[in-house]
């Protein structure tokens, strides 16, 4: 069966798998011009993933930081939505092969998103949460809330300090804001909630390999985001190295073990191991090697963006959302040049600057030379995540769980749904 894009066959097509920030902004710049666009993804909504912390820390519901893809194109009438995996690439049919149909292409855009990297730790893939999809947000507040409904009634101290002790691995934005999340979760409606939270005995341990987390940010702005992080009650493990994961311990290089039933992984991302067998020319991380304009050298009809993409000298780009978006918009304006029978530009990133929040009240900032913390750049976080946020709806029950959470200083997202045990850290770690 062929699931073609809209039109009568005699326009462009292009397909772009991947309703993630890269491919969503392809999509959004080819609308409404003489191309026939169809967008394929595995689900049928686009995830605002600067927020997933936020549902794994209670404090958002998952459909608040997700918005149907046809709901964003539903007045763009040459753009369609397929809800299909894709399994492999004909190349020379331009064919896109996914668990249903066969999808033809003219042009393709790659965005599949990146999976969890482990670096080869013994038992981090087995027993390790990871936080890349909304299956995986729900699963870490499952378990986290199921951790102190079982330390609640449990008489052992040492089983009831392995339940209470959270270990998040990785410094980067996700570690930080996840635990900074975390901690205020516990010293706020935990406390309230449960003996043991009042007790004192829950524990966020942060462990990063550097000496400071957020690598990459000014001096300053890294030693107000440890500070802070140590006020509000994460015990930070700098210069630590993950040696091995157990289902109730980690061990660290030199011996040090952490007691502990939940392990939150975030100190990387790959390429899917499958895309090699698609015939793509993968690194050894997993990204697709791409040319500075975004094509694959042997295919130019095809480009790639976002965390799978890598370009030889430009290794070092950041694997963050505004990235995606600046490749998304790129690579569509690329295929208009192809189109036109026009040499198509490379991708030049252009850095406008990157934020973390740290709990409530407190961020860093960094908008070019200029550097902010503390309130104010809180402030400014609040203010792009709401504009960023798709949908108005969302943007406003967001808002209204931010002011609920800072004036109440509540979270009002404390369940575990559903409650089968089925919804475990093994959920399908992938972003199409």
């Amino acid at each position: 069966m062929d699931a073609a894009a809209t039109g009568g066959g005699k326009r462009p097509r292009v397909a772009i798998v991947g309703a993630g920030f890269g491919g969503l902004w392809a999509a959004r710049t080819l609308a409404n011009t003489a191309f026939d666009v169809v967008v394929i993804d595995r689900n049928n909504y686009h995830t605002f993933l600067p927020l997933l912390y936020q549902v794994a820390a209670a404090e958002l519901q998952p459909e608040q930081i997700a918005y149907p893809v046809r709901g964003i194109f539903r007045r763009t009438p040459n753009v369609d939505f397929i809800m299909a995996e894709v399994r492999g690439i004909d190349f020379a049919g331009r064919r896109l092969r996914t668990d249903g149909f066969e999808v033809p292409y003219d042009y393709l855009v790659l965005a599949m998103g990146s999976v969890t990297a482990f670096f080869g730790v013994d038992g981090a893939a087995e027993h390790a949460f990871r936080l890349k999809t909304l299956e995986q947000g729900i699963a870490l507040r499952n378990h986290i809330m199921r951790c102190f409904e079982r330390a609640a009634f449990e008489p052992d101290p040492v089983r009831r300090q392995r339940l209470l002790t959270f270990a998040i691995v990785g410094g980067g934005s996700t570690g930080v804001e996840y635990g900074g999340a975390l901690a205020e979760l516990i010293r706020g409606p935990i406390q309230k909630d449960f003996r043991a939270g009042r007790s004192g005995e829950a524990r966020v341990v942060l462990i990063e390999t550097r000496e400071n987390v957020l690598p990459g940010y000014p001096e300053k702005l890294r030693r107000y985001a440890r500070d802070r992080l140590r006020a509000i009650g994460v015990e930070l493990r700098l210069e630590a190295r993950v040696k091995k994961v157990c289902p109730d311990r980690l061990l660290l290089a030199g011996g040090t073990i952490l007691p502990t039933q939940t392990v939150l992984w975030t100190a990387g991302v790959r390429g899917h191991s499958a895309y090699a067998s698609w015939g793509l020319p993968v690194s050894s991380q997993g990204r697709i090697r791409i040319e500075p304009t975004l094509q694959l050298r042997e295919h130019p009809e095809v480009l790639v963006i976002g965390d799978l993409s890598f370009i030889e000298g430009d290794e070092h780009l950041p694997l963050i959302a505004p990235v995606a978006v600046q490749q998304g918009r790129r690579a569509a304006r690329n295929i208009m040049a192809l189109a036109a029978g026009e040499p198509p530009s490379p991708f030049v990133y252009r850095d406008r600057g990157s934020m973390v929040t740290i709990g409530r009240g407190a961020a860093v900032v960094r908008l070019g030379r200029a550097s902010f913390s503390g309130v104010v750049a809180w402030l400014l976080w609040l203010v792009v995540h709401l504009i960023n946020l798709i949908g108005f709806r969302n943007r406003l029950i967001v808002l209204i769980h931010w002011s609920f959470n800072y004036f109440l200083f509540e979270r009002a997202v404390r369940l575990i749904l559903p409650r089968e045990s089925s919804w475990v850290r093994q959920a399908q770690d992938t972003d199409r």
